[in-house]
């Protein structure tokens, strides 16, 4: 069922709202002057009417039962923010530059995430059009927006939108947004959006005087769940599935990352993902485009990705907290809350291997058996990251990695990302370093709303602790501190960072071996002791050697590997990524004595 407002080609438009429980609606249109129409009922609770003379940029309401007036939840634009008329948009009058555009594998992505709010000191979709070249040129492919949904007020992560057909007027609306998608798409970017599927932000969520939305038959940390499975669902179904549409039909979106999914309480015999998934697949052969539904999820459940014909509901990829997990624990030391079931090499190994560190596992943390077996799912299922929105923002103090760890083991973790058997994603900035942190920001404008985020994010944080730093959520300063600070790139160890990403980035696209997403042809080994982590990749005749010192002393080691003549290729401790004295072995001519520097990796090629 098409919802919204549907201006057509030529003038006039047609506007559908879903509201069953109401006993009139009418529209209000408000030019020069204000204008009412009034809209019939259908039996599902779908309100209609058409009116011929009205232009885009038009604004309206819907006047509901004749006591009060609402925008639009399905409106396509709010250009004055959350609490006021929605305005009608022509989706047909924007010239499309990207044709011959052919969106690259899902195996081939290299992703970068980002904030529009902050990646950029204008904070805008033109301004980042401005830096895509930089991107380019570190070898992205494929760039991943955090949520750009109409939210209140001009700063937020985009998680507490209310509007999810609206793009936030701040951030330049809709035709910017198409303007940015068309420039990626005409510099070789595919471009995901990160959709919210899971719960609604708390101010000018109106979508209850509409209709039944919420069930209360779940709760969620945002209050009552979204209705996905009782009386009415099949029209709130509706209304999303129609979401993810609309980004790929009018916004030529390459895929959608849908937030939090394991928040989706569904326990119908189809539940709306695998719905929302045969949908997509039906829209993308008709329009012969390759599109992709990435999931982000903490339940390490293989159903996400599993076929539908093995009862999955068929994804094309999932994030992978647990690399980061690993990672993260192994080089900063942190114990505390998830961490705490991390931080050995054994569950690096896993995280290679296995994917899944925890594959029905008991979980100290959770207190719980948890996850399950992903060993034989290709590495292309699989999203990893050493940093990004949620791993980093959601810290005390927001810090990146590059202010917990030391710039040598930056180098590490890169290599371990980039290098792995997963689809890397790279959070805005890491490349060079970035120091500043990100921080949660909100923008409310209600009290209780300000306060509430105030008090739960302070609760969150304390941990019993007496005495630390509070940045207030509301304070702007949370979130001019959280932007980029683009000119770190062209100096010191920052560019020297970002020139040893870059390589990384080329090895992978150069190297067969590094391209074939497959655990199947890798072995990884570890020593405790000696803090030794190594890994072997092979395709056909070409093979790829990683090592790994954790240490902080150099180390002599006898791999379990062919005795072969390997070269190395890349050496994170050369003086051309910021290192000092070179100590790895030039060539390996047998698996016996092998050197590496402290806090040391290092890439070889079989060459014999």
């Amino acid at each position: 069922m098409i919802i919204g407002a549907h201006y057509q080609t030529g003038g006039g438009c047609e506007f559908v709202v879903w509201a069953p429980y109401r006993k009139n609606v009418t529209l209000k249109v408000i030019t020069s002057k204000e204008s009412f129409y009034p809209m019939e009922k259908d039996r599902w609770g779908y309100w209609r009417t058409s009116v011929g003379d009205i232009a885009p940029g038009d604004n309206y309401l819907y006047c509901l039962d004749r006591k009060f007036e609402r925008p639009d939840p399905a409106s396509y634009f709010q250009p004055q923010g959350i609490h006021t008329p929605s305005a009608i948009i022509d989706h047909n009058n924007f010239h499309w530059n990207d044709h011959n555009w052919r969106c690259p594998a899902l195996s081939q992505w290299i992703i970068y995430e980002l904030h529009v709010g902050t990646f950029t000191s204008e904070g805008t979709f033109q301004a980042i059009i401005a830096r895509l070249d930089d991107l380019i040129d570190l070898g992205i492919n494929a760039i991943e927006l955090m949520p750009v949904a109409q939210f209140s007020g001009n700063r937020n992560w985009g998680y507490d939108g209310v509007y999810p057909f609206a793009v936030q007027n701040t951030y330049g609306g809709p035709d910017h947004l198409k303007q940015f998608v068309d420039a990626c798409h005409q510099r070789g970017i595919a471009v995901i959006l990160d959709v919210v599927y899971n719960h609604f932000g708390p101010e000018g969520n109106y979508f209850n005087d509409f209709g039944p939305y919420f069930t209360s038959k779940y709760s969620t940390p945002w209050g009552k769940a979204l209705n996905f499975d009782d009386r009415y669902s099949d029209h709130v179904r509706n209304f999303f599935i129609m979401n993810a549409l609309y980004w790929f039909e009018n916004f030529h979106f390459d895929g959608l990352r849908l937030d939090a999914i394991q928040a989706i309480n569904d326990d119908s015999a189809k539940p709306f993902l695998i719905e929302l998934n045969e949908k997509i697949h039906e829209w993308s052969q008709k329009n012969k485009r390759n599109v992709y539904l990435i999931a982000e999820s903490d339940l390490n459940d293989v159903k996400i990705i599993q076929p539908q014909k093995n009862k999955g509901f068929g994804m094309d990829a999932q994030w992978s907290d647990d690399f980061h997990h690993s990672v993260h624990s192994l080089l900063t030391g942190e114990k505390n809350k998830y961490y705490q079931d991390f931080g050995s090499l054994e569950d690096l190994s896993k995280a290679f291997k296995k994917t899944f560190v925890y594959s029905w596992t008991y979980s100290e943390f959770r207190k719980r058996y948890h996850g399950s077996d992903a060993q034989k799912i290709p590495g292309e299922k699989f999203v990893v990251s050493i940093q990004n929105h949620d791993q980093v923002g959601n810290r005390l103090a927001g810090e990146r990695l590059s202010n917990l760890i030391s710039f040598e083991k930056l180098k590490i973790a890169a290599g371990l990302m980039l290098l792995s058997p997963y689809i890397p994603l790279l959070f805005m900035g890491e490349e060079y370093g970035e120091e500043n942190p990100f921080l949660y920001f909100v923008s409310h404008s209600e009290d209780w709303i300000i306060e509430s985020v105030r008090k739960g994010r302070r609760a969150e944080y304390s941990l019993g602790k007496k005495d630390f730093t509070f940045f207030d959520p509301q304070d702007e300063q949370s979130f001019s501190r959280s932007k980029l600070n683009w000119a770190k790139k062209e100096h010191g160890n920052h560019q020297l960072l970002r020139n040893y990403y870059k390589k990384l980035i080329s090895l992978r696209k150069r190297k067969k071996v590094l391209l074939e997403l497959n655990k199947k042809n890798m072995e990884v080994f570890y020593e405790l002791k000696d803090e030794i982590f190594y890994f072997r990749r092979w395709l056909k005749n070409e093979q790829i050697l990683v090592l790994v010192n954790f240490s902080n002393t150099e180390k002599t080691m006898n791999l379990k590997i062919p005795n072969a003549q390997w070269t190395k290729i890349l050496d994170s401790r050369d003086k051309k990524w910021g290192g000092t004295r070179i100590v790895s072995s030039k060539e390996i001519y047998n698996s016996a004595n092998v050197k590496l520097g402290p806090e040391n990796l290092a890439v070889y090629q079989l060459t014999s």
